[in-house]
């Protein structure tokens, strides 16, 4: 399926309150996420996305000229300052199409490319299959499982810790 990241711009909106407000997405994110997921509070996270300084890399996942997921690096600071945070999701309809696997190694690349850093890692709930499928299909490795780390919708998770390493990508990611 076609695709393309993009900065976001403010008319994003209506399409990323659309596809966002979707408690089978909103289940495997932070709760800063919330549910329902209402036009106002899609142009905050716009807004936000607009706003933020060098240290993170925010993009809109486009497909058929309307924002339908969102992914994200955010750059480390103090000791971590060599690391970036990988964050994403897509509205349901577009799962299982490989859109997700391939704008993660995009802006992966976009990331190493950008700033002297060394790991990318992410950390999904260890229920999230589809998920943690995406990072390794993209070729992140699982470094471990955080026992009882996360408490969403009631519920205690575990949650996993997975990174890639400047230079696993192949190609331009390595210095």
């Amino acid at each position: 399926m076609e695709f393309r990241l993009r900065p976001w711009r403010l008319e994003d909106a209506p399409s990323t309150a659309r596809w966002a407000n979707d408690l089978e997405v909103a289940r495997w994110l932070r709760d800063v996420f919330p549910n329902p997921y209402t036009l106002q509070d899609a142009e905050v996270f716009i807004q936000i996305c607009l706003e933020a300084g060098e240290n993170n890399l925010y993009r809109a996942i486009e497909i058929d000229g309307q924002a339908v997921g969102s992914i994200a690096l955010a750059r480390g600071v103090d000791v971590y300052q060599k690391n970036a945070e990988l964050g994403y999701w897509l509205g349901r309809e577009f799962h299982g199409k490989g859109v997700m696997t391939q704008a993660v190694r995009e802006i992966c690349r976009m990331g190493f490319a950008q700033w002297d850093i060394g790991r990318i890692y992410a950390e999904p709930y260890a229920g999230n299959a589809g998920s943690r499928r995406v990072l390794e299909k993209a070729g992140f490795q699982l470094e471990g499982v955080l026992r009882r780390s996360v408490y969403k919708l009631g519920e205690t998770q575990d949650s996993c810790m997975y990174s890639l390493l400047r230079g696993m990508l192949g190609g331009d990611d390595a210095k």
